[in-house]
């Protein structure tokens, strides 16, 4: 029995655009490296490398967040060390300002330098990183602190997300940090301008008290990027973890896929040549 050459070309072109097919995913696997593109390449593969995937992007977002709060951290810790030295100048002042050898016009001369002491510790207490102020608790797109002191932040430290259920505070709490510090200088210039001894010496003590509790929070501070770095450790572990495991999965061996490349390009050559041939031998049957 005959056999139609419409049926001979679609059988033809059936068993062409097969080998056509195997040709390219092997073709595909060769230039993206990867034996799994599709979900018919293997779906349970697939769903494991999704997963995988979604892991990595989530320790990805994670170790933005630590860098972004370490950066934080050390800002706040740099401010801080400054406004605790300038501390540290203004109780030295005091000292030498409570003797009984100075007299009213050097403590009014004094007053000036608490002035600046002041400004140079309202300005640290305005620190921005990123346009973002990190002494001002959760409004951090609002000026902390007015030239005399005054707080505009709120209660609710910034923080960043470490984990899945932890977060670390990176922001403060501005008026939990600086306290009365700012009325504590302020008091100082108004003795100093008074030529009030008993008032500098009140002063003093204060300052003594400020130094410590600004000594807590830069502490704080440091107990919180060893948490982090901690933290970011973990996370570059499981980051090279699941890489090697996705590579495992996904990846493909290339000197195999490159050897199976050529055997589909030998088959569909010799495809191609055998369909000519056909095709040829089924025009001589209107010779």
């Amino acid at each position: 029995m005959r056999i139609a050459n419409k049926t001979i070309y679609d059988m033809i072109k059936f068993n062409l655009g097969n080998i056509t097919e195997e040709l390219n995913k092997v073709n595909k696997v060769v230039a993206t490296g990867k034996r799994i593109t599709d979900l018919s390449d293997d779906p349970v593969g697939l769903t494991q490398v999704l997963n995988i995937k979604s892991s990595l992007s989530n320790i990805e977002q994670l170790g933005r967040n630590i860098s972004m709060g370490k950066s934080w951290l050390a800002t706040s810790e740099s401010a801080l060390s400054n406004v605790q030295n300038l501390i540290s100048d203004a109780r030295v002042l005091c000292v030498g300002m409570a003797t009984a050898t100075t007299d009213a016009e050097q403590r009014a001369s004094a007053a000036q330098i608490v002035q600046n002491t002041l400004e140079e510790i309202v300005f640290l207490a305005n620190t921005e990183l990123s346009g973002r102020y990190i002494f001002a608790g959760s409004k951090t797109d609002t000026t902390p602190f007015s030239q005399g002191g005054a707080y505009s932040g709120d209660n609710n430290p910034f923080t960043v997300k470490i984990g899945r259920d932890a977060t670390v505070e990176v922001g403060s709490d501005g008026d939990a940090t600086f306290g009365t510090i700012f009325t504590t200088l302020s008091d100082l210039k108004s003795a100093l301008e008074g030529n009030n001894v008993s008032g500098i010496q009140a002063a003093m003590s204060k300052l003594d008290d400020h130094f410590v509790h600004i000594s807590t929070k830069i502490s704080d501070l440091g107990s919180k990027v060893i948490r982090m770095e901690i933290k970011e450790n973990i996370f570059q572990d499981m980051d090279f973890i699941n890489t090697e495991r996705l590579s495992e999965i996904e990846d493909a061996d290339i000197t195999e896929a490159i050897i199976e490349l050529k055997s589909k390009e030998l088959a569909y050559q010799a495809a191609l040549a055998s369909s000519a041939q056909v095709m040829q031998l089924s025009l001589l049957d209107y010779l």
